[in-house]
């Protein structure tokens, strides 16, 4: 029995580690990772701030001169790409969070660091912009302390290491610390199964078709063979490492692109390894039926619905977007997510949604083909394209302002007893009242209540003070023509209102 155990656990082997590199907005991330894989991606996005999930290796020589391979993914620090930041985290082993020394913690940061434990991974804080003149180590080491981040020194066991990811000072010493904390979590992996693991970009690549990268946490993927994710599969043909380069076999910790998926897989989903075309295709079967019995009954509301088509230019894009979305909130319309896609706005996606009132055709790093905005502008569907996320957070709150329906809110101005009711000709009744508070005004709609229950409502047409007319009464006894259909009494009360229109 212990012999068929070693066997099994035989094929174990260290794993390299796979980081991700988490903290607010401009404190540094992308810098940090220019730094290490020596290439500039902060110039290349729109608006200067990471707006996609990569993945790409690099080799460290430790302290005792052996060489480590150590996986990072850069993930995006604005808002709305939080599920990408869990998403990161939920895929890595260890964490790097970035403060700096001029800011200290900031809210993203204590986002970050959710996300870190909710994926329960260990995690090293690189204090950066040290050589900044305005840089104040200890000001951010109390900062760090004073949201509980209890690093080494500070009478807490998290370990941190100041840094200047533009001048490079520190970045051996981090990168030490890195293999070190993995080194303790103890990762392994089976070099000799089929690859597992998770995707974690998709697109669709107008020359080559439809693309993801993958992350390999098990075993080993090879040319010939078959990757499942969810209902899509991709034979292993083309296979690509970080840097384009052509790869025919893949093993731990490894990010790869794949080409040539039957459609663009779910990003943040498992993907598996088959053998044959034919495993692929019943490992999809298997995953629909799951996917129908556990399916609820979608509930219906009377509310009137605003459908929205987004299309990015690749998946984890789509993942900001809705999260822009969820954080609209009306009790008036409701949101409604009608289709996603990756790839420029066509024809087809103007005419799925022209059928549909108010519809919004939303793009992210796109283009608008130039027949579907002709098309779009002759059936009047609203199309707009952003390169930049908190731009197109701002257009769409605004664009789902204006298509929420105007509700009339009634606000009581004052309230009127009835002392004595004189006539009543034709609806309008000849009325004695006393101001009890407030005011009550000329051409004013007003609510009648007897004994606190409504009873009907009714339009002030004349009002007198001390027998003259007058266009408002705010204290004393005052007659008055009410028109109304109601009957009224003596030691009713009536209830003056304006209407605004939010």
């Amino acid at each position: 029995m212990a012999k068929k155990t070693k066997q099994q656990t035989s094929t174990l082997v260290k794993r390299p580690p796979v980081v991700v590199v988490m903290g607010h907005i401009d404190h540094g991330k992308s810098t940090l990772l220019d730094t290490l894989r020596k290439s500039n991606v902060v110039e290349g996005e729109a608006g200067g701030i990471t707006q996609h999930l990569s993945a790409y290796v690099v080799p460290h020589q430790t302290k005792d001169g052996a060489v480590e391979r150590i996986t990072f993914l850069d993930t995006p620090g604005h808002a709305a790409f939080q599920k990408m930041r869990l998403r990161g985290a939920d895929v890595a082993d260890v964490a790097i969070l970035v403060v700096s020394a001029e800011d200290g913690v900031k809210p993203q940061t204590l986002e970050a660091l959710e996300s870190i434990k909710t994926a329960g991974i260990p995690f090293v804080v690189a204090i950066n912009k040290i050589d900044k003149p305005s840089a104040d180590i200890p000001r951010t080491q109390a900062s760090l302390i004073e949201h509980e981040i209890y690093i080494e020194g500070m009478g807490g066991d998290i370990p941190w290491v100041p840094i200047s990811a533009k001048a490079g000072t520190g970045i051996a010493e981090l990168l030490d610390l890195v293999i070190l904390t993995a080194d303790l979590a103890g990762l392994t992996g089976d070099t000799s199964v089929p690859a597992t693991g998770k995707v974690i970009e998709g697109k669709m690549d107008s020359k080559r078709g439809n693309t993801a990268t993958l992350l390999i946490t098990n075993g080993t993927l090879k040319s010939g063979q078959y990757v499942v994710a969810g209902s899509v599969y991709s034979p292993v043909r083309i296979m690509e490492d970080f840097q384009g380069k052509s790869l025919k076999e893949a093993s731990l910790s490894t990010p790869v692109g794949i080409v040539g998926f039957t459609d663009i897989p779910a990003v943040g989903s498992t993907f598996i390894t088959v053998a044959s075309k034919k495993e692929a295709e019943v490992a999809i079967t298997a995953h629909t039926a799951s996917l129908h019995a556990s399916q609820t009954p979608v509930k219906r509301s009377a509310l009137p619905t605003v459908p929205i088509l987004i299309k990015a230019d690749v998946l984890g894009t789509l993942d900001a977007i809705e999260h822009e979305l969820e954080k609209f909130e009306s009790d008036r319309i409701i949101v409604r997510i009608i289709d996603t896609g990756v790839g420029d706005i066509s024809v087809n996606d103007v005419q799925n949604v022209s059928a549909t009132e108010d519809a919004i055709i939303v793009g992210f790093s796109v283009k608008v083909e130039r027949p579907a905005q002709d098309l779009a502008d002759r059936l009047g569907v609203e199309i707009n394209t952003f390169d930049i996320i908190y731009e197109l957070s701002e257009w769409l709150n605004t664009a789902l302002k204006n298509r929420t329906p105007k509700k009339e809110e009634e606000i009581i101005t004052g309230s009127v007893k009835i002392l004595k009711h004189f006539s009543v000709q034709k609806n309008i009744h000849v009325l004695g009242g006393r101001i009890e508070e407030g005011v009550i005004k000329m051409n004013q709609r007003v609510s009648i209540l007897r004994r606190d229950i409504p009873i009907g409502k009714g339009t002030i047409k004349n009002l007198q003070s001390q027998k003259s007319d007058v266009q408002q009464v705010d204290e004393g006894e005052f007659g008055m023509q009410l028109d109304t259909r109601a009957e009224i009494a003596p030691g009713d009360y009536l209830k003056p209102f304006d209407s605004v229109v939010t």
